[in-house]
């Protein structure tokens, strides 16, 4: 029986308890401050005691100050089990905190009481992110097991604040730590498909907008007397779809390969029908390939506002909800996409390739940082959802993934 063959028939027989773990980490809602929540402080306390027991050979306890938690502070864990040389460390990296269970009515039962069926396990979190967090534990746990040390370092980082911006987060960990270094392999494992074949390497740039267009409130029977910013906002959306005419190139490794300009929010105006609205609120969501940069967005889109606002004599702003640019994206010849690609193929037999996404994650703040990170997960996508589950054989086989790129050197 070779190495790998041994970690994973131990990683096999954890599975009962990989799904004890699950349920008691269900039962500690870590939801941020911002979402109505106190935070990830009990859940990480849990977990820090978990890996005390588990006898890591280094684990750090890393507090964001954030005065809107009940604590004070946000928690983050780094913990490390040495290998055989600590020349470069293999990362793994999730999230404690969930997002709010949303509509109860929607749910089958208690969301933060899971409950196992049909191969799955059902509650809030449990996909996102616990699978893949309780997957990287187990990895661990079974080298321990077996009396193992890998060839290099073993790193579990568990963090705050992923759902709401990660500045509590991982990226106060990279602007306050020096744990990585520029040859770790880094694995974010926050984005996936149900087939585990997509290796994330590369994201859009993202950019949020806010238009505010202001006419002339009146009665809609006299509409001659009013500027309806209704109507105008309207033809702005329209006018907005020639955005995708003018950043038009593609870019195959990512889904979609094009830039996505897409009209999404809409505030109420007036509550009534019979009045023409004098003010008009809607939000524009941009994707944009990497080649573009979003002030060639911002210039584009001024160009548009500027017809519509001397077509219909209205007052059109402009407002920032988020602005990320694209990070620079890691190489599909990476070793830690290579060292997945192997691993993915002697566990679930199949090929994966290295693609782009329009979403945004935590690899990105390693990327602008100057690390080679990916994200991968075999998942079926239901986070955020009601009744999120996780397949319980998708947690089992990613601990052996996990495990298999522990052994690359």
């Amino acid at each position: 029986m070779t190495t790998f063959e041994k970690i994973a028939k131990r990683i096999d027989s954890f599975r009962d308890d990989m799904i004890d773990l699950q349920v008691k980490l269900c039962a500690m809602p870590a939801i941020a401050p911002a979402s109505g929540g106190e935070g990830e402080v009990k859940k990480a306390e849990f977990l820090l005691d978990f890996l005390r027991q588990s006898g890591l050979d280094d684990i750090e306890f890393i507090r964001a100050p954030d005065l809107d938690a009940p604590a004070g502070y946000r928690p983050n864990i780094l913990a490390v089990l040495k290998g055989a040389s600590s020349t470069r460390t293999t990362w793994i990296m999730t999230h404690m905190d969930v997002v709010p269970p949303g509509d109860l009515g929607q749910w089958k039962g208690d969301p933060f009481k899971a409950w196992v069926e049909g191969g799955k396990i059902f509650g809030r979190g449990v996909e996102d992110n616990q699978q893949d967090l309780v997957a990287s534990l187990f990895a661990v746990k079974a080298f321990q097991a077996e009396g193992m040390r890998p060839g290099c370092n073993i790193g579990i980082a568990l963090v705050a604040d992923e759902e709401t911006g990660s500045r509590k987060g991982i990226e106060y960990v990279l602007r306050n730590t020096v744990a990585f270094r520029k040859n770790d392999l880094i694995v974010v494992p926050d984005a996936g498909n149900k087939h585990g074949t997509m290796i994330e390497v590369a994201e859009k740039g993202i950019l949020w907008l806010k238009f505010k267009t202001v006419g002339k409130q009146t009665h809609a029977s006299t509409p001659d007397k009013g500027i309806n910013s209704f109507k105008a906002a309207s033809f702005l959306i329209a006018e907005l779809e020639n955005l995708n005419k003018i950043f038009k190139d593609r870019d195959e490794i990512f889904e979609p390969p094009v830039s996505t300009f897409e009209p999404t929010k809409k505030e109420a105006n007036v509550p009534n029908i019979n009045t023409i609205p004098g003010e008009d609120v809607f939000y524009l969501d941009c994707r944009v390939l990497p080649r573009f940069s979003l002030e060639d967005v911002d210039r584009e889109v001024k160009k548009i506002v500027k017809k519509i606002e001397a077509d219909f004599h209205v007052k059109i702003t402009l407002e920032d909800h988020q602005r990320a640019p694209a990070a620079p994206p890691t190489s599909p010849q990476a070793a830690v996409v290579t060292a997945l690609r192997t691993a993915i193929k002697e566990v679930y037999n199949v090929d994966a390739k290295a693609k782009g996404i329009g979403g945004g994650t935590v690899a990105a703040l390693f990327r602008r940082a100057g690390y080679e990170a990916a994200c991968w997960a075999r998942l079926d996508e239901t986070a955020h959802q009601p009744n999120e589950y996780c397949h319980i054989d998708n947690m089992v086989g990613d601990s052996k993934v996990f495990a298999h790129v522990f052994l690359q050197e």
